[in-house]
């Protein structure tokens, strides 16, 4: 028996069975979506053994790179393009762990400050050594960036496209 690569098998028969040219896009789609599949579980294996899920790494990411290690929830929200309750979620997980701490906002008390520990700043450093090494090893080309960019501004999405900096200006 032999073997075929499952999408490349799905595009021939969307070909066969008269969808024109939409198969080709058939074919991109479900291809990005495996490999969407395929980098998310990377991921995970790579924050795992410290602790923390893609997730929680992002928040702490996200935070570390804040020149006060300070953000509100709220736009942590905005800035990962996640759900509020996300957000939460991840900032409670974090808190439990101490690598995140919560403080009242000194401007407004209706809202709080999430804002990262030495421990969390240690713990995302040691992690992002392995998110390097495990994507590193995939060599991607810098292109595929600017054609998901594409992909993301004909969608529609507001963040792609108000966004967009060209690099050669």
């Amino acid at each position: 028996m032999i073997l075929r690569d499952p999408i490349l098998e799905a595009r021939r028969q969307w070909v066969e069975h008269g969808w024109g040219d939409v198969a080709d896009t058939m074919a991109v789609v479900t291809s990005i979506i495996r490999a969407q599949q395929l980098l998310m579980a990377r991921m995970e294996a790579a924050v795992r053994p410290h602790g923390l899920t893609f997730a929680r790494y992002e928040v702490l990411q996200l935070l570390s790179f804040t020149r006060a290690g300070v953000m509100p929830p709220g736009k942590i929200g905005a800035r990962l393009q996640v759900h509020p309750a996300s957000v939460t979620n991840a900032i409670d997980r974090l808190e439990a762990d101490g690598l995140v701490r919560r403080s009242p906002h000194p401007l407004d008390g209706r809202k709080t400050l999430a804002r990262i520990t030495p421990v969390g700043r240690r713990r995302a450093a040691a992690a992002t050594v392995d998110v390097n090494a495990a994507f590193a090893a995939l060599d991607l080309p810098g292109s595929l960036v600017d054609a998901l960019v594409l992909v993301r501004e004909r969608a529609g999405d507001a963040a792609a496209t108000r966004f967009r900096v060209d690099e050669r200006t």
